[in-house]
């Protein structure tokens, strides 16, 4: 089944699209500024795990081609502002680029990149650029790169899945998840890669994990004390942990360091109150890589609206969040 939704105006206007229940081939590109809802049809609204809803795509990242071009959803106002840097030419979106969707949210609908049951290159089931994005019940499976946020791009991600092996949050903008199941395919690389970026403002660019649970996807996986929290993309990564059961997956130290080395006194790999099996005390204290936040410095984070920024820098960019999810 192919999903045929027409072509929307690029206008302020709100539209709200309801999708029926099946499986879906498609890639979905949303280019418009306006408020745009995607609502996928189910019989329990507040349950992740009953969608009816699949967005379903193949691809991986080749040769010549940016990881861009493998997303099954896309939110960017053009290709250039969507691109990740993989590509012959590297990363440079054009001066006066525009902004994108103001608005952006999907609810009950999973979105799949099923390229290959491993990680074999970047397969990304979500994009997101210049443009805020909430994500309420939905589903992001992959296995590399699963959610990308990339320059300018805002993603608040809660009550939902993402799933993935290597690198499955990586990106240059600003991801915030919450309650959300982080469902551990195998290990490779670490959980999240993101790149700092200087500004001529101070920047809390990064990704915040906050109140969800981290496990393996099933009991069949050997991947115990096997999965690093993360590992800088560049030096000035910014990755915290905060408030979340971690499963005896995790690696005993936390977050690793690329190869060759990225880490630096710029990078901050961080938890705060993170527990389970896969929070070994020892290990942490031995960890040359993981950062214990105390609570002064856990409070320079501790809400979406001390982490989203306009693009101008300004912080409390929230207002496209839906805080009744």
């Amino acid at each position: 089944m192919t999903l045929a939704v027409a072509s929307l105006p690029n206008n302020t206007d709100t539209y709200i699209i309801l999708i029926a229940s099946g499986n879906y081939t498609e890639q979905v590109n949303v280019t418009r500024r306006g408020p745009t809802y995607l609502l996928g049809q189910t019989a329990h609204p507040t349950s992740q795990s009953y969608n009816t809803v699949n967005i379903i795509w193949a691809a991986i990242a080749v040769t010549g081609l940016d990881n861009a071009y493998t997303s099954t959803l896309t939110v960017a106002p053009n290709l250039n502002a969507s691109l990740t840097g993989s590509g012959p030419t590297g990363f440079a979106v054009p001066a006066g680029t525009p902004f994108g969707c103001t608005d952006f949210r999907t609810y009950n609908i999973n979105f799949i990149n099923d390229f290959a049951p491993y990680s074999d290159d970047p397969s990304l089931a979500l994009s997101i650029s210049y443009a805020n994005g909430g994500f309420y019940y939905t589903g992001f499976y992959s296995y590399q790169d699963t959610v990308y946020v990339g320059k300018l791009g805002s993603a608040y991600i809660k009550n939902s899945e993402v799933a993935g092996e290597t690198d499955f949050f990586y990106g240059f903008g600003t991801a915030w998840v919450e309650n959300t199941s982080i469902s551990l395919r195998s290990c490779g690389g670490g959980i999240t890669a993101w790149k700092g970026t200087n500004t001529t403002f101070p920047n809390a660019y990064g990704i915040y994990i906050v109140g969800s649970n981290v496990h393996a996807a099933n009991s069949s996986l050997n991947i115990t004390g096997k999965c690093a929290l993360g590992r800088p993309w560049n030096s000035q990564m910014r990755s915290i942990f905060a408030y979340n059961y971690l499963d005896k997956s995790i690696l005993s130290t936390g977050f690793i360091d690329w190869n060759p080395s990225r880490y630096n006194n710029y990078t901050l790999q961080a938890e705060y109150k993170d527990y389970g099996p896969g929070y070994n005390v020892t290990g942490r204290e031995i960890s040359k890589f993981d950062v214990q936040l105390t609570p002064q410095e856990w409070a320079k984070y501790s809400s979406p609206q001390k982490v989203f920024q306009y693009p101008d820098g300004q912080f409390g960019n929230t207002n496209w969040i839906d805080w009744s999810v």
